[in-house]
């Protein structure tokens, strides 16, 4: 069966919409393999890991996002965007800008996408520091990615909430 989704970039959201929001906050951190998720607190002062998904392709994967968010009360979803060291977009940011087109149009809710440098980065060291190996690293990782893309984006909107 085709899929003849076509992505268009007002399908998702910016920070001051997502910021005009109340309630808790979903984060993901889309990957062909596994895509992580993380949870804010409904009054968005910390962010948790909430595991991952694998649903096998990007419209599963959308699905399965857009349902984990109606199920934990999401009022707005935030999804990580490669982004090279020199700001130029990463060789990933297409698919991941259609993605998160996908999850607006099943959610329904704001959707805006926030640069993810370093984010694994940052997740491997903290599991290199608490000695995480192997199969325990897999399962954790692209949660604990969602976590920081979600903890960096909760500090920026606070600024927002607070000009």
């Amino acid at each position: 069966m085709k899929d003849d989704f076509v992505f268009d970039p007002c399908m998702l959201s910016d920070a001051a919409t997502v910021a005009a929001t109340r309630g808790r906050i979903m984060a993901v951190d889309f990957g062909d393999v596994r895509t992580g998720l993380a949870f804010s607190d409904p009054g968005r002062t910390l962010a948790t890991g909430a595991g991952f998904i694998k649903p096998g392709g990007i419209a599963k994967a959308a699905e399965a996002v857009a349902a984990a968010a109606a199920e934990r009360g999401a009022a707005a979803i935030v999804v990580g965007l490669p982004r090279n060291m020199d700001g130029t977009d990463g060789a990933r940011a297409d698919r991941c800008r259609e993605f998160a087109g996908r999850v607006a149009v099943l959610s329904g809710l704001p959707v805006m996408m926030t640069d993810e440098r370093l984010t694994t980065v940052a997740a491997s060291r903290f599991l290199n520091a608490t000695d995480v190996r192997g199969r325990e690293r897999r399962k954790v990782i692209d949660s604990l990615s969602a976590e920081i893309i979600l903890q960096d984006t909760l500090e920026k909107l606070a600024g927002i909430g607070s000009s």
